[in-house]
């Protein structure tokens, strides 16, 4: 590892007890989408407070910032989020399922490590440029609402991403990777009814009935099925079915609708055909329909040439290492689901020879956290989820890696997560999250061929133009 990067690396370590600080403030707060106030309050002080410009509710985005360190190109773009998810409220470093605030939130996804491991790859690439004046700009960009609400998507629409030369991320995980291949575009739209009230019984020819509306609207959407592309997904939830009498025509229903493709404009043109299902399950019904945006994401664009760059610096500084406690906690909160022998990571998902190989790794650890760098799969890849990063990626190089934050098989949004979040475990994954991203942005800013290449791989993947599915006129909102 070069100096240049071992003294990143170094930066990281010495604010480790900072990092491991905020990952825990943050885990507690557990704010959901859009109203991480206090999340986003204390990375803008402790960025100003390192010395970074900190700009503060970019794009129109109240929990949106960007923060900056250096001058001159490159650019390096940093991705933190801070969201928590509802009724995941639970208590740190527990074995069993215990509520600290009854139907409290709580960080299911790890999103208070992702923030800070942000931070400490920002602070990092920090000390870099302080002995390297003019080697190029970092920007850690604060991202709200990545469980809904898609604030990168609105960045992307506004042309945020296209400032920068390339963008890091990386997610907690239960496996040491990096990240590759696409992953599903996504669309949700409320739609919001309203009819006329009346005696179900005395007088029905008065009503004119909500809840027929979005039933109707639901059968609309069960046929298009047939004829919409297999790789397409959607999904709804009525989010108001008008009251719970029976004998009341309903006057109001509202249900929520999320449309996924593997391609954003699909994903678009499916959006149209389910508005005008809507709009047609209305005038069945002589009820009035309100349409309502609440947010959209594209499908994920990989870079090979970043991924490997990723993979270079992760190798060079390995993966986290624990205490025989550690082990011997994962071993047992791996105990409270199933599916905890799985074989994880995207290179076993994908290729058999792979499986077989990260098997063995399994088998050598011998425990639940996967301590081991998982590897590198650069082929055809997908998942079915779907995250705001491929936003990101449609404007500008982008590539992220994983980090064990939980033992293996740990179930996304759980609380298993939760709990795990605000152990050591948790801690050593944000540090080293940061330290991998940082020597990777130096090795960005100190090789400008690594850039030219990640480029050009971009432009041919990106040549048919990138589509936003946030209506122009849109604001960030939550369903209601």
């Amino acid at each position: 590892m070069t100096q240049e990067k071992q003294a990143a690396v170094a930066a990281i370590e010495a604010k480790a007890e900072l990092i491991s600080h905020v990952a825990d403030q943050i885990w507690e707060f557990a704010e959901l989408s859009l109203q991480e106030y206090r999340s986003a309050e204390l990375y803008c002080r402790i960025l100003e407070e390192e010395g970074f410009q900190v700009e503060k509710g970019i794009c129109g985005i109240e929990t949106a910032f960007s923060a900056s360190y250096g001058s001159g190109r490159p650019v390096i773009g940093i991705l933190a989020e801070y969201d928590a998810l509802s009724g995941l409220s639970q208590a740190g470093g527990s074995l069993e399922r215990q509520e600290v605030t009854e139907g409290g939130c709580g960080h299911g996804c790890g999103h208070n490590l992702l923030g800070a491991g942000a931070l400490a790859a920002a602070l990092g690439v920090k000390a870099f440029l302080e002995s390297h004046p003019g080697a190029g700009t970092v920007v850690l960009y604060g991202c709200p609402g990545e469980e809904g609400g898609a604030a990168k998507a609105f960045m992307a629409r506004d042309g945020v991403w296209k400032e920068l030369d390339a963008a890091l991320t990386w997610h907690p995980e239960d496996v040491n990777e990096v990240a590759t291949g696409s992953s599903n575009s996504c669309i949700q739209v409320q739609y919001k009814f309203t009819g006329v009230a009346s005696h179900a019984a005395g007088a029905p020819e008065m009503g004119r009935s909500a809840l027929d509306a979005v039933e109707l609207m639901n059968i609309g959407v069960q046929f298009l099925r047939e004829h919409m592309s297999d790789k397409a997904r959607v999904h709804y939830a009525i989010t108001d079915a008008g009251g719970c009498s029976p004998n009341v025509v309903q006057p109001r229903a509202s249900v929520l609708y999320m449309v996924r493709s593997n391609h954003v404009a699909e994903a678009i043109e499916l959006q149209a055909r389910v508005d005008k299902i809507a709009e047609g399950a209305a005038l069945m019904t002589e009820t009035k329909v309100e349409r309502k945006f609440i947010d959209g994401l594209s499908d994920t664009v990989s870079n090979f040439a970043l991924e490997r760059v990723l993979y270079e610096n992760y190798k060079e500084l390995g993966v986290p290492s624990y205490t025989e406690e550690e082990y011997a906690y994962a071993d047992a909160l791996a105990e409270t689901y199933p599916g905890n022998d799985q074989i994880p990571g995207v290179a076993a998902e994908n290729d058999s020879a792979a499986k077989e190989q990260v098997a063995a790794m399994q088998a050598a650890v011998g425990h639940k956290m996967n301590a081991f760098l998982a590897p590198l799969y650069q082929k055809d890849a997908f998942k079915a989820g779907s995250t705001d990063v491929g936003d990101v990626s449609w404007l500008t190089p982008t590539a992220q890696i994983h980090v064990a934050s939980w033992p293996n098989g740990c179930p996304g949004h759980s609380w298993q997560n939760v709990s795990c979040d605000r152990t050591e475990i948790g801690h050593k994954a944000a540090v080293h999250a940061g330290k991998v991203l940082a020597a990777a942005a130096v090795d960005l800013m100190t090789r400008p061929e690594l850039l030219l290449e990640a480029r050009a791989e971009f432009e041919k993947r990106t040549a048919c133009g990138f589509v936003s599915p946030i209506p122009a006129d849109a604001v960030p909102v939550v369903p209601d």
